[in-house]
């Protein structure tokens, strides 16, 4: 039986671009005329997507299937790790929820997860021609190293060869990859058969000396020199630079950026207007007098929502609102926005809380969590956003408490909450969001009524595409697909 042709992405670290190099692979296989798909056994991220089948899979690798030009399945992810605190996670299996775990814990169980884990990958493998497999972290951390499924230890299991990406944007590039191959085992050193190089500004050549010599001490050629590109394309890690306060402008948006928020890429599509500034902000001082407000999602909305409380947040939110600003919560947020909280069934520690109490709402949480996708159209709006009245919206529900409205926006005044992600997705509806803040202003913006989100997605993947295609050594990586390991 043929079976796909493996390559796998690893970094020296953390946020040094992996998942967009696997989607930039993804784009290119495709457009080389290969059936491809993406591929990581462990995601931790609190940014998730729901499938066609209710099934709950971390955002990065729906950003690869999109860029391969295939439906997202939770087979390119098993196993998704959800942070609800500093030392545990919801474990997600296949889509499913198993439970809640400590670190430590989860640690013990994991190798239990490599049935599951092989089932995905040869399925994918089975009906595709590659598979680019994503890491996560580092393979060098040698704390964890004995019971990966990951990494080297995932590498190793698909025969699978690798490429080593290191971030020059964070200083010391040659020492991240000459450190973390020094840290294999041999096995794993023959395992990597090119090093990147990712996110360069400036000119490639200075760095030449700089690779003969690596190149002299590891015996592993380098791919490419990948400049710092800028596509707008969802990331989804909690180090992602757009998770800033950044500068204000014409219209300027603030989303709280909670300890545990979730799904932020919701609001991308709101920072697609050169006028309008989309600032994540932490406190009081970063917040300052916003033309609009948004409460993301949280994977903790009671303990978040009490963040904000001590930190003087609420009290500000609260105060905009009674001068008319337009607030929206999304999710998580917009529980926060009800009167009261309850978890009997202690989904989320327990205990009950006073809400902001501008939504008529009273929310309660379960065990059991809702994963859904769903469409409609807007109806029945008042207030500022009255102008999203008959236009479509689609996204995926997430959440573990019920609030007692089945209404996909709940509005009282200039107040309004959602559970749906994925709200300003469709096309026309940033558009209206921006054009209707402008109007309370008292100012006139005329968006391009021909922009296309689907068209506009799919020219970003394109533009990462030629970017990586032109840095790398694409006849190298091709002979690493061909020999494998």
């Amino acid at each position: 039986m043929k079976k796909a042709k493996p390559i796998m992405v690893q970094g020296t670290m953390s946020n040094v671009g992996k998942s967009l190099l696997c989607a930039a692979l993804c784009r290119i296989f495709r457009q080389d005329g290969h059936r491809v798909a993406p591929f990581k056994s462990q995601n931790m991220a609190l940014n998730s997507y729901i499938t066609d089948e209710g099934l709950e899979m971390g955002r990065a690798q729906v950003v690869q299937a999109e860029a391969a030009g295939v439906r997202p399945s939770v087979l390119m992810n098993p196993i998704l790790l959800k942070p609800t605190t500093d030392v545990g996670s919801q474990v997600i299996v296949n889509g499913e929820v198993r439970g809640n775990m400590r670190a430590v814990d989860y640690f013990k169980y994991k190798k239990e997860l490599i049935p599951d884990i092989m089932r995905a990958y040869d399925a994918l493998a089975r009906d595709n021609d590659i598979v680019v497999i994503e890491g996560a972290g580092s393979p060098a951390e040698i704390n964890l190293k004995a019971d990966d499924i990951v990494n080297m230890g995932l590498a190793r299991m698909v025969s699978s060869p690798v490429l080593l990406v290191g971030d020059i944007d964070r200083g010391g590039v040659f020492a991240q990859l000459y450190g973390t191959l020094a840290l294999l085992e041999p096995e794993e050193r023959r395992m990597v058969k090119a090093t990147v190089i990712n996110k360069f500004r400036g000119d490639a050549s200075i760095l030449a000396p700089g690779l003969d010599q690596l190149f002299d001490l590891v015996k592993i050629p380098c791919a490419g020199v990948v400049p710092y590109t800028r596509v707008d394309i969802d990331d989804e890690d909690s180090l992602s630079e757009r998770l800033t306060a950044g500068e204000r402008k014409e219209i300027d948006i603030a989303v709280i950026s909670l300890p545990r928020i979730s799904n932020f890429t919701d609001f991308s599509p709101l920072s697609r207007f050169s006028p309008v500034s989309l600032r994540y902000v932490r406190n009081v001082p970063e917040l300052g007098e916003p033309d609009m407000i948004i409460i993301p999602g949280t994977k903790s909305t009671l303990s978040d929502l009490k963040w904000m409380r001590q930190n003087g947040l609420e009290a500000r939110i609260l105060k905009a609102a009674s001068l008319g600003v337009p607030v929206m919560g999304i999710c998580g947020g917009l529980q926060m926005l009800g009167r009261k909280l309850s978890d009997p069934a202690n989904a989320e520690g327990g205990g009950e809380m006073a809400g902001m109490g501008l939504l008529p709402i009273d929310t309660v949480f379960s065990k059991e969590k809702t994963r859904s996708q769903t469409a409609g159209e807007f109806s029945g709006l008042g207030g500022i956003f009255s102008c999203l009245n008959g236009l479509a919206f689609s996204g995926y529900e997430i959440h573990m408490g019920q609030s007692g409205s089945a209404a996909p926006v709940i509005q009282s005044g200039n107040v309004y909450g959602s559970y749906i992600h994925g709200l300003f997705d469709e096309n026309g509806v940033a558009e209206a969001v921006v054009s209707a803040l402008f109007e309370r202003r008292g100012m006139t913006f005329s968006p391009d009524k021909s922009f296309d989100v689907h068209a506009y997605r799919e020219s970003q993947y394109d533009k990462l595409a030629e970017t990586v295609r032109s840095a790398l050594d694409m006849e190298l990586v091709y002979k690493i697909l061909e020999e494998g390991i």
